[in-house]
């Protein structure tokens, strides 16, 4: 950074030269709304400095966590923001104007960026956003090799969990005849997971070569990803809470006996439970655990994140069409992500951007860079 002392203008010629730039043109700047925000933000952080210190409680950890990204993000573009005016100021200067235009070309694009990931972080809030999440895959289209597809996926967000240090549980994993996986929810505990992971909703569609094919042929197959809003702990404690958020007669509960995995005894009790929610028809199926309790706590929890999800995107008159066409729909054309194996690339079509690692991504340690590039935009 040049700095410049106002005396050494009296040993200046007096005849200067203007360097004409199309960059101080155009400096990005953050709306006064978004500014109050973060000094809102400084406030609270501040509230919360004092809490942290004296007790760990994780929720306020880690919204102690991303306040203080945020503060750091504001005030290096504060920064920026000092020194560009320094460099404008001396730009004019027949000595030193034409490396400040040179420092003025490699800041503005930094501030641009600074302002863009501002510019998401500051803004309202998505409902939900500090909520963890349950995350929801089927295959689509592919037979057996979706159904590869969609364990790869299970795996990749379970990898990329752990990356992230946040709690990641497999709530439930369905097979059909053949041993394939034909569903699988996993829950992410973590405050704030559900406001990055709400970006991977969709179709995901796969190029590659099968294990079982003899030709060599790339084949084509799908998988589909909801991502709700956790909003139960989804154990026995959490239920005489989520029973209470319903109204009498709004959930009917059904009990069985359990068929798959679990052994003699659980296909030998009524510990299976189904949900039917009346005004929607959404039906939840729990089995995987040997107490009724306990499926019944995993079903109202996933019940709660499913009417959530419906309750944050349309209205209530939408509210069953809009959950088949988010699950159901696992055609080709509404895909949002392409994992090429051939060309080892994988790339997100919402963004146009293409990431040429496909290892990296599916390991979970290049996913949040990918999922970044749509959340920043």
């Amino acid at each position: 950074m040049i700095r410049f002392i106002k005396s050494w203008q009296t040993l200046l010629p007096r005849q200067t030269y203007r360097f004409h730039t199309t960059v101080t043109d155009s400096v990005p700047v953050l709306s006064k709304s978004l500014i109050e925000r973060a000094e809102t933000i400084r406030k609270e952080h501040a509230e919360l400095s004092d809490k942290v210190a004296n007790e760990y409680i994780p929720d306020l950890q880690i919204k102690y966590d991303n306040y203080s990204s945020i503060l750091s993000l504001y005030d290096k573009l504060n920064t920026y923001k000092q020194e560009y005016q320094e460099l404008i100021n001396i730009s004019d200067d027949p000595d030193l104007g034409k490396e400040a235009q040179q420092e003025l070309e490699t800041m503005v694009p930094e501030m641009s960026k600074l302002v863009s990931q501002l510019t998401v972080k500051l803004r309202p809030p998505v409902k939900y956003a500090e909520k963890g999440c349950i995350i929801e895959l089927r295959p689509g289209v592919g037979g057996s090799e979706a159904s590869l597809f969609m364990a790869d996926l299970m795996n990749m967000y379970i990898a990329f969990a752990s990356e992230m240090n946040w709690k990641c549980k497999i709530i439930s994993e369905g097979k059909n005849a053949n041993g394939f996986l034909n569903e699988a929810i996993l829950s992410m505990d973590t405050y704030g997971s559900y406001d990055i992971m709400r970006h991977e909703s969709g179709v995901h569609r796969v190029q590659r070569i099968p294990e079982t094919e003899t030709k060599g042929r790339v084949h084509t197959s799908t998988a589909a990803v909801v991502v709700l809003p956790k909003l139960s702990e989804g154990n026995e404690s959490s239920l005489k809470e989520d029973e209470r958020s319903f109204a009498p007669g709004e959930v009917r509960i059904d009990t069985m006996r359990a068929s798959g995995k679990g052994g003699q005894h659980v296909n030998t009790t009524d510990s299976a439970v189904r949900l039917v929610h009346i005004p929607t028809g959404i039906i939840v199926i729990q089995q995987d655990e040997r107490s009724q309790p306990i499926n019944k706590a995993k079903a109202f929890a996933i019940l709660r994140s499913r009417l959530a999800k419906i309750e944050q995107e349309e209205e209530q008159k939408r509210q069953r069409q809009l959950r088949q066409d988010q699950v159901s729909t696992t055609d080709r054309s509404d895909k949002i992500k392409t994992y090429n194996y051939k060309d080892n690339r994988v790339t997100d079509h919402r963004a146009n951007y293409t990431m040429h690692d496909l290892p990296g991504v599916l390991s979970g340690k290049k996913l949040g860079q990918l999922i970044d590039v749509y959340r920043f935009m």
